[in-house]
């Protein structure tokens, strides 16, 4: 069973790549509690995609404080008895803020984000789904959410080498490295079954999976 040797699971990735849907059925299928970002609570995040430079620092801000007092409350869970599924690891969000912010707005997150990091409890195992750019953006104007019609190509393209990057460094925790475009974990019960094995079967701090392997 998943949540025998691993308690709390973290799934990651960019933008569109299915991450909140995975937690989401992982949870499920163990019975496990599920620890979702929750964008649409954001009030800055809409004007965030019309005028970037204005509100970069505010939406950073909120999600920073958002997801600090989430996993300062996970922290405090005991996690031997209750398990968790989470979409986003704390340390990953400085991401964003090097892709959005100014410097000096950039030294000011710094500043507020070493204060919160050290009440994230450090995951059992993260799933880091990767996609091309460009399906990256059919699938954020499939689900066409009104505050996301605005995402280019473009930033999708720089989001994804960011996440690259930052899990290229990554070791505090295995992580299990999924391309995910031609698997469905949703919609089709096979590529679930496959991913749960592969799971299952992982010996390394670094592993890949896609279809076919």
């Amino acid at each position: 069973m998943l949540f025998d040797k691993y308690r709390y699971v973290v799934v990651e990735g960019p933008i569109g790549v299915g991450k909140t849907s995975l937690a989401q059925r992982l949870a499920q299928h163990a019975g496990a509690s599920a620890l979702l970002e929750k964008p649409g609570e954001n009030p800055f995040l809409a004007r965030f995609y019309e005028d970037p430079p204005r509100y970069a620092l505010a939406t950073q801000l909120f999600f920073l404080f958002q997801r600090g007092n989430e996993v300062r409350d996970l922290a405090q869970m005991d996690l031997f008895r209750v398990s968790t599924v989470a979409d986003y690891l704390f340390d990953k969000d400085p991401l964003f803020a090097r892709l959005n912010l100014n410097e000096q707005e950039f030294a000011l997150y710094q500043q507020i984000f070493r204060s919160l990091r050290l009440q994230a409890p450090v995951p059992d195992l993260v799933i880091y789904l990767q996609a091309e750019p460009q399906t990256l953006a059919e699938r954020v104007h499939r689900r066409a959410e009104p505050y996301e019609r605005g995402i280019s190509e473009i930033y999708l393209q720089r989001l994804a080498q960011s996440y690259s990057e930052f899990f290229y460094h990554y070791d505090a925790a295995p992580v299990l490295m999924v391309n995910s475009e031609h698997l469905n974990f949703v919609d089709q019960d096979e590529d679930f079954k496959l991913l749960l094995r592969r799971i299952e079967g992982m010996r390394g701090l670094r592993e890949f999976f896609s279809r076919g392997n």
